[in-house]
């Protein structure tokens, strides 16, 4: 029986660095990285692929409303960016 090991997803890039996306609808844009998601291999760049949430009220006084978030890219879409 084969024993399962864990596998290390290195990423190329670090946090609070500039990047290039490669592909994708904002393919050529230039952005920080501000999370990244090592599990899945993925980062999430500041003012890149943002994306609108529909929530719902709650039961207090609270409406319902569109929320705007930045959702993540794989990191095989992004490049260091050299100025």
């Amino acid at each position: 029986m084969k024993k399962l090991s864990k596998v290390k997803n290195k990423i190329h890039v670090k946090l609070n660095e500039k990047v290039k996306i490669l592909s994708g609808q904002n393919k050529g844009q230039i952005g920080i990285i501000k999370i990244i998601i090592k599990e899945k291999s993925q980062v999430i760049v500041e003012g890149i692929n943002i994306k609108s949430k529909h929530l719902k009220r709650n039961q207090s006084n609270e409406n319902g409303r569109i929320q705007r978030l930045e959702f993540p890219i794989h990191s095989s879409n992004v490049q260091k960016y050299k100025e």
